[in-house]
């Protein structure tokens, strides 16, 4: 009787937060925006790191309303103080401490935290508009702009934006992995582990991103004659940016039947025409990703095949976040 491999198990990713979307009453208008997925099932499996960008440099809660200038600048709405030279004094001292994280959600629409589409106004350039209204809608938030400069692979998102499930899954999925990564070279690694972690990671990463697939495979391949310190430098960045890449329907079914490959010898003809069908319907649009992944998890764990069975591609995030069930 086959024994079924052990699942990978993941550490708790550490997430900075906007404070206020865990319910700490620290908005303008001396309010909150909690968000519910944040502070329900996502809390049980992160420890979260709250921040509050306005309230870190001194401006309490409730406080004047502000806006982003076309020039870059952070100001009040009617212009009597400018907080930009304080918020990027901040971001200086906090970026150190965000760079051991595993992720960020910020709030969105906020002129310190929004990361897309943020009114800007008028800084007084000559031939700018000057009726009040926004002069465009391009904006990023001071501290979340520089944030983002600073550590480009760091999986940031809106809470905004994660109400869709389909970026839900993606951010979630990223800072899962970036967890493991984070936690896999915190420790006394060898060139073998690298190889081992990056087995278990193959058909994740080849889900996202087909060259990030190639060119991770080449980074490990050095294992044992790159020098430790460069070799992690280049692993940790090709793996970010791999899984940075949105993995969707076409590649997602490339990975499942490259999961199904190497175990369709072991199955008889029911269950592999069972499997093929359910990676049919995922193509088609008729059937969740949760679908084919739970069948070829069952059949992997079932034949002992601990190759397939061990790939954090079937188990890259608490299954209790039912995240690959939307279509």
């Amino acid at each position: 009787m086959s024994v079924p491999a052990p699942r990978w198990t993941s550490p708790r990713p550490r997430l900075a937060v906007s404070s206020c979307l865990l319910g700490e009453p620290v908005r303008y208008n001396g309010g909150h925006s909690r968000d519910r997925f944040l502070t329900g099932p996502l809390a049980r499996h992160v420890d979260w790191v709250p921040i509050c960008p306005e309230m870190e440099i001194g401006l309490g809660a409730p406080r004047p309303t502000m806006r982003l200038l076309t020039d870059g600048r952070i100001v009040t709405r009617d212009g009597t103080a400018d907080h930009t030279e304080a918020m990027t004094a901040l971001a200086r001292d906090r970026i150190p401490d965000l760079d051991g994280l595993d992720g960020y959600v910020l709030k969105s629409r906020s002129p310190s935290c929004g990361l897309l589409g943020l009114p800007r106004y008028a800084s007084g350039r000559e031939g700018e508009r000057t009726d009040g209204q926004p002069v465009d809608r391009r904006g990023s938030g001071v501290f979340a702009g520089l944030v983002r400069e600073a550590l480009p692979h760091l999986p940031l998102e809106e809470e905004g934006r994660l109400r869709d499930p389909g970026l839900r899954e993606h951010f979630v999925e990223r800072v899962f992995a970036q967890a493991r990564l984070r936690a896999f070279f915190e420790g006394e690694w060898r060139p073998r582990d690298l190889v081992a972690f990056h087995s278990r990671h193959k058909l994740q990463i080849l889900a996202h991103s087909p060259a990030g697939y190639r060119e991770t495979g080449r980074i490990v391949a050095q294992a044992g004659t790159r020098d430790r310190a460069d070799l992690e430098a280049a692993y940790r960045d090709a793996f970010g940016r791999a899984l940075a890449a949105r993995a969707g329907r076409g590649r997602h079914t490339n990975a499942l039947l490259h999961v199904f490959g190497p175990l369709s010898e072991r199955l008889d003809r029911v269950r592999r025409h069972d499997i093929v069908a359910a990676i049919e319907s995922y193509r088609r649009g008729e059937a969740p990703l949760s679908v084919p992944v739970a069948l070829l998890r069952h059949n992997a764990e079932g034949e002992g095949h601990d190759y397939v069975a061990l790939q954090t591609y079937l188990d890259p995030f608490p299954a209790d976040l039912v995240l690959r069930h939307h279509l």
